[in-house]
């Protein structure tokens, strides 16, 4: 018996020639390649705008009647629900028969829906609204939509971009090096005309409004964190977590080991969280769930990590309102030699992804078992910087402009090596997009697969220290060593493989 490669019979064709190893198309060049371009083809717009239809056709109005004939979806009176009661046929022949058609061609699911089902509100779909500019063409707008600049000219350093409408407080919140935080009010009217949130009475509106403390240097102390942070400690991003109401705020660096939450109503202390044996490094936080909990990952100097839960209801970590002055990590992460200077979190994978100052990135589930360790290729020794997608992908920056993208299983996908000094990266939604900024004060997309440059944004007159992008993944807002906040229009669709093909 003949097997192939993978020690799998996989049988002969009608003409008796035996099955091998599945020949790729010419545009898959590995089998990676196969699957990720079929992924992108099930879940892009085009489809995402078709599922209706296919709803009419299988759930629909178009499954039965007139409309199924218009759509030529017309199957066989048996496989139709209720077209035959099997009780009533007292011929045993005819009824096997019928039991025999029914087994082996299989019935039609039953028919939901009487009505057209309406479209999804995709980005597809809303650039073809009536009303709407035409997306995918020329550039309708600048590539910059506002400037906001601070009073205190401390660099930006954590910007966190929470600007879903249904928020009390839709905002982006900025956190500056010398621990002056803003609450910065969104407004929804940036959007494609027709899409949500979008208001012709505040159309005139910019989209991000200074927090009124700050503008008016009125409330300064509700905004500024004077707590003493350990003086060794380089505030950078990843010393700040923002809550996804835009409620509290998460610092960490603190002399006492602790990292600490404050209200970013009040700026008042409203806990404190001990755990780790040297100063707290760095902070992440992964997706929220419905009620706003979700995963706090710390990173410490003792070189380990713990998993906490932030809870939404309470507004603590921890479950139980009444230990919160004792909170216990749901998990403690071990394996790095060095101390832990940058971590990711993803609660829909339930993994935790984490550098050490020097050495591989590791990858631990949440309930603390070590995976696997993602070893970067030559001169990728020291990781800086991680961010990753639902989809699996890991985007890794190192010291000196080198980029790795790893698999979630460990393979390294690609890589590549800029010159500019990067300080801020993030990943689009669908984790097909690579958005970097840095000493240079330029924003570059990459595709993220293969580190392939889509878009170079012209340069601001100081270094991008942070960066976050709206919900609706049409704003980036970038935190600047200037002390301001740079908005950004944004289109991954422009670059999809899809509509350069089509427009």
């Amino acid at each position: 018996m003949f097997v192939n490669s993978n020690g799998y019979s996989l049988g002969v064709r009608d003409d008796d020639v035996v099955v091998n190893d599945v020949d790729l198309p010419p545009w898959a060049k590995k089998p990676e390649d196969f699957v990720r371009i079929n992924r992108m083809a099930l879940e892009s717009e085009f489809v995402s705008c078709q599922l209706h239809q296919w709803i009419d056709l299988i759930f629909g109005y178009k499954q039965r009647g007139p409309e199924a004939v218009r759509a030529l979806n017309v199957f066989h009176y048996l496989t139709y629900e209720g077209s035959v009661n099997l009780d009533s046929v007292t011929d045993p022949v005819l009824r096997e028969a019928m039991e025999a058609q029914i087994q082996n061609f299989g019935q039609t699911p039953s028919q939901l829906l009487i009505e057209p089902h309406p479209p999804r509100s995709s980005a597809m779909h809303l650039c073809f609204l009536p009303q709407s500019p035409l997306m995918f063409k020329d550039q309708m707008q600048q590539d910059v939509i506002m400037v906001l600049k601070f009073p205190s000219n401390s660099p930006v350093t954590h910007v966190a971009a929470n600007t879903l409408p249904h928020l009390t407080i839709p905002a982006v919140v900025t956190v500056t090096c010398s621990r002056l935080f803003a609450v910065n009010r969104w407004h929804n009217t940036v959007g494609l005309r027709g899409a949500p949130g979008y208001s012709l009475d505040q159309a005139h509106h910019l989209p991000i409004e200074m927090d009124p403390l700050i503008a008016n240097n009125s409330g300064v102390s509700r905004r500024q964190i004077t707590d003493l942070v350990d003086q060794s400690i380089q505030i950078n991003a990843h010393c700040f977590v923002v809550t996804a109401d835009n409620r509290y705020i998460l610092i960490c660096g603190f002399w006492d080991k602790s990292f600490r939450v404050y209200s970013t109503e009040t700026g008042k202390l409203t806990q404190i969280v001990f755990g780790h044996w040297d100063v707290v490094t760095c902070l992440a936080r992964s997706e929220s769930y419905i009620g706003g909990d979700c995963y706090i990952v710390s990173g410490s100097r003792d070189a380990t990590l713990l998993l906490w839960y932030w809870s939404g209801r309470h507004h603590i970590i921890g479950d139980n309102p009444n230990s919160s002055d004792y909170p216990a990590p749901r998990a403690v992460l071990t394996g790095h030699d060095h101390e832990v200077v940058c971590v990711s979190v993803c609660a829909e994978l339930g993994l935790v992804i984490s550098g050490a100052k020097e050495g591989p990135c590791l990858v631990h589930t949440i309930t603390g078992d070590l995976l696997r360790a993602l070893e970067g290729p030559e001169n990728c020794s020291f990781p800086r910087l991680i961010s990753v997608s639902s989809e699996g992908h890991c985007i890794i920056y190192y010291e000196r402009g080198r980029f790795s993208n790893f698999s979630i299983n460990g393979k390294l996908l690609a890589q590549m090596e800029i010159n500019d000094s990067t300080r801020a990266i993030l990943l689009s939604s669908d984790g097909q997009n690579l958005v970097t900024g840095g000493d240079s004060g330029v924003v570059e997309v990459w595709q993220a697969c293969d580190f392939k440059q889509l878009y170079m944004y012209p340069g601001c007159d100081a270094g991008i220290r942070a960066m976050d992008l709206s919900h609706d993944q049409r704003t980036l807002i970038t935190g600047m060593a200037s002390g301001s906040i740079v908005a950004f229009n944004i289109d991954f669709n422009r670059w999809h493989y899809e509509h350069q093909n089509r427009y």
